[in-house]
């Protein structure tokens, strides 16, 4: 007789499964890996997977993030899922169900939501995921690069991942609209992916992800422990003349005249049990597992 599929829970000190998982995504997801994120230490408590295993090999995952998320200002726990997904050869028996309920029932009643690609929206609404819409932010700002260009960040290395956890940690949330706190190891996967625009260095206190593709600057995220002058800083982290800014994230409190540039089609946020600002809002990029 056949063992009914079984779900492993399993975190930062299960190296085993975690080398499962890590041969399990690139098989799925084409693109991402989880290797050289997990080599920097960059998978923390807050981060878990659930997975049907076979013979060892994961075939089903999803896996969850804990976060400190901010809705128009107010702090609550969060989070997000992400890896959602089983091998196209165990396609159509149900496993996506079992580790997504599974991670669900770890969740309790805390809000979660999760990014979807076009492919699977149908899916999530069976658990209680509503659709949120994200907004695009863009502003009209010409300049010129000037003064002394800003230092590029290697998270390759250890301290500036330890300075970029600090900076996330305990600075000031990029918005507060729908952000979070302390989601530094977020961003490190994406960088460690290959996924992340530039991240320049403004000083000890202030780092930006940005970079100029034809005449825009895309600033997609700002780890600051103040506030600053933003754009004074922009002749310096362009290598030819700008006319407009686009922003990875609600820009209210760095360029509050920025205004609606569009739906983010390439973000479909799903929700359950998170009531978001009817305002516009997007959810920043580096922050999104």
């Amino acid at each position: 007789m056949d063992t009914a599929p079984q779900v492993v829970e399993f975190g930062s000190h299960d190296t085993a499964l975690q080398a499962a998982f890590c041969d399990f995504v690139p098989q799925v997801f084409r693109r991402a890996d989880f290797r050289r994120w997990c080599e920097w230490g960059e998978w923390t408590d807050d981060y878990r997977a659930f997975a049907v295993l076979e013979e060892g090999r994961a075939v089903a995952t999803t896996a969850v993030m804990r976060m400190r998320l901010l809705v128009e200002g107010r702090e609550v726990t969060g989070y997000q899922f992400g890896a959602v997904a089983s091998l196209p050869s165990h396609r159509g028996q149900g496993l996506a169900h079992l580790v997504m309920n599974a991670a669900l029932d770890a969740c309790g009643d805390a809000p979660v939501f999760l990014f979807a690609n076009p492919n699977v929206l149908q899916f999530y609404p069976r658990f209680g995921f509503q659709p949120c819409e994200q907004t695009l932010f863009a502003a009209e700002h010409a300049a010129v690069p000037g003064g002394t260009p800003a230092s590029r960040i290697d998270l390759g290395d250890a301290a500036m991942r330890a300075g970029l956890s600090a900076l996330s940690n305990k600075g000031l949330p990029v918005t507060e609209r729908f952000g979070v706190r302390g989601y530094s190891t977020a961003a490190s996967w994406h960088v460690a992916n290959g996924f992340a625009r530039p991240l320049w260095r403004l000083g000890d206190d202030a780092w930006v992800c940005a970079e100029v593709e034809g005449d825009t600057l895309h600033i997609d995220d700002i780890f600051a422990r103040e506030p600053f002058d933003l754009r004074a800083w922009i002749p310096r982290l362009i290598d030819r003349p700008i006319r407009s800014v686009r922003f990875g994230f609600t820009p209210e409190r760095w360029w509050p005249e920025a205004t609606e540039a569009g739906e983010d089609l390439e973000a479909w946020l799903f929700v359950r049990g998170l009531s978001l600002s009817p305002r516009p809002h997007g959810f920043p990029v580096l922050a999104r597992t």
